[in-house]
């Protein structure tokens, strides 16, 4: 599995013969400062945990670019659509639903947050409930991208239904929890090989380094990968 981290909570997953993007976050991203073009392509799926517009990102321009499957909530896939995204390219679900995407299943679970689009504009469209998802691949570890959330207790559920050996895990505090809790809620509730952190230093209302979440994974045993912004890992 390829992973390839954009800032904020944008990823590109590249396993088998799927090419998935989730919150592609990217033009108006401060911390990849270039177009979507490059992490789009040959992108088979974009996947979007919620709402807000540093999570939606490009998402309509790529999906109308290259013939992407879109998956996300029925909200979240019910605007993009009005937003011109062709409806056969929209496969929408929620929280406890899988999704069949082809070379991997997707499955919705909770996220502690929000999600809406356009508070920046000042005109603030309802996008339904938030989510993480949990990808489940047939030739490959399972990958858990948290969304936007606090910790909460049922991450010992999603643990034991899913058993994610992936995580990617936002620490930026304010708007999410800070990485003293998510360090926490990996080591409690999960028995991650390899965690990400994510959705930090792009603003400067957030933590601007991964440094107090990887001091608390610090003896857990974990991977803790903090890669650069675009740079590529090989899990």
């Amino acid at each position: 599995m390829k992973i390839t981290w954009y800032g904020q909570s944008a990823f590109r997953i590249e396993t088998g013969g799927s090419k998935i993007l989730i919150d592609p976050f990217l033009t108006q991203n401060p911390l990849w400062k270039k177009g979507w073009e490059g992490p789009a392509e040959g992108v088979t799926h974009v996947l979007l945990t919620h709402g807000h517009n540093d999570h939606v990102g490009d998402a309509a321009a790529i999906l109308k670019k290259t013939g992407a499957i879109l998956v996300s909530n029925f909200e979240v896939c019910m605007y993009l659509a009005g937003q011109g995204v062709p409806a056969s390219q929209v496969n929408p679900g929620n929280h406890g639903g899988t999704i069949d995407c082809g070379g991997f299943t997707t499955t919705f679970v909770q996220a502690l947050h929000s999600s809406s689009f356009g508070a920046d504009s000042g005109s603030n469209v309802y996008l339904g409930n938030p989510n993480g998802l949990v990808l489940h691949f047939p030739n490959d570890r399972t990958l858990y991208h948290m969304g936007d959330t606090d910790i909460f207790s049922d991450m010992g559920l999603i643990n034991e239904l899913h058993e994610p050996k992936i995580g990617l895990v936002p620490i930026g505090d304010r708007f999410t929890m800070g990485g003293a809790v998510a360090a926490l809620a990996c080591r409690r509730y999960f028995k991650f090989e390899t965690v990400f952190p994510c959705h930090y230093a792009t603003f400067p209302l957030l933590d601007q380094t991964a440094e107090k979440f990887v001091a608390g994974m610090e003896g857990s045993g974990v991977d803790v990968v903090v890669p650069k912004v675009g740079e590529t890992k090989n899990i």
